[in-house]
């Protein structure tokens, strides 16, 4: 009766994952123009396409590096390889495996089983790094809301706008100092490849844009993916499908562009990133016969 017990909650997550992604995605689909939506995604220039890819790519090895610093700050050796190889298998697990253990989860497990580590020093590598990766989406996502059709709209905010760009880093380095001294050292160094991340998945953004034909508004449509980036945070949809398609449609109503394109980016962009975490199943297959080097 147990066993039961446990094995509906672990199932629960999943399914309801599931199930809010396709609420998500069928209120968004049902107010589009579906056939146009194919189209543009069917007539995408596949050379951007590529070089989107690449960069989505740059910025996990932005993030790969980012995260492994943190690992050598409570005192874990990992080769720069199989750090990135550990990386891909946790967005495998992120993305294919909702619900259960999940990516960091499974980090956590193999690095404090593998090395011997307290499990609560591991975890506070990995939540840090979160937060490092929260705090420049913000930053990034601000500054570019304050130059795109949303600062006219909404004018009153703009000084909040600024107030939080002015903010935000203090107040990181400040409970970076309260609770988190073991990382303070590397508090500069983990800000820019933040920034890096971000960064480069903007790039990837506006080369998806570039290949369905979006040749104005651009700073508009990035902000929104910013925006939609943030709304995908909380893991209640599978790899954040369906929260950043409602994004994209309802901001893009908001400020009166058309629709379409901005959901063909976020499709595409998950497409993107589902491609990229296919590399996690070799990954893991290598991974769990091997031991870490250190």
């Amino acid at each position: 009766m147990g066993n039961s017990k446990f094995n509906l909650k672990k199932l629960l997550k999943p399914l309801l994952q599931i199930l809010v992604t396709a609420l998500a995605l069928y209120l968004v689909l049902r107010k589009t123009d579906v056939a146009k939506l194919l189209d543009i995604i069917r007539s995408a220039n596949l050379w951007y396409l590529l070089l989107s890819l690449i960069f989505f790519n740059i910025s996990k090895l932005f993030n790969a590096i980012r995260l492994n610093r943190f690992f050598r700050a409570i005192g874990i050796e990992l080769s720069p390889m199989y750090n990135i190889k550990l990386y891909y298998l946790g967005m495998f697990y992120n993305l294919f495996l909702p619900g259960g253990v999940g990516g960091d989860g499974y980090k956590i497990y193999v690095l404090q089983k593998n090395h011997g580590m307290k499990m609560i020093n591991v975890f506070h590598a990995v939540l840090w790094d979160r937060i490092c990766g929260i705090v420049a989406l913000v930053f990034l996502s601000v500054t570019l809301l304050l130059p795109s059709t949303f600062a006219l709209k909404l004018p009153n905010l703009v000084p909040w706008a600024w107030a939080v760009l002015a903010a935000i880093y203090p107040l990181a380095l400040l409970l970076n100092k309260l609770f988190y001294k073991q990382f303070i050292g590397i508090f500069p160094i983990v800000a820019l490849e933040s920034m890096l991340v971000q960064i480069t998945q903007v790039i990837a953004a506006f080369f998806i844009l570039l290949a369905i034909s979006v040749h104005a508004n651009h700073i508009d449509y990035l902000a929104i993916f910013l925006m939609s980036t943030v709304a995908t945070i909380l893991p209640i949809t599978i790899g954040g499908a369906g929260a950043r398609e409602v994004t994209f449609y309802y901001l893009l109503n908001f400020i009166r562009l058309e629709t379409n394109p901005g959901v063909a980016l976020s499709l595409i962009f998950f497409g993107i990133s589902a491609i990229s975490s296919l590399a996690g199943i070799l990954t893991r297959v290598r991974h769990e016969k091997s031991v870490p080097e250190s």
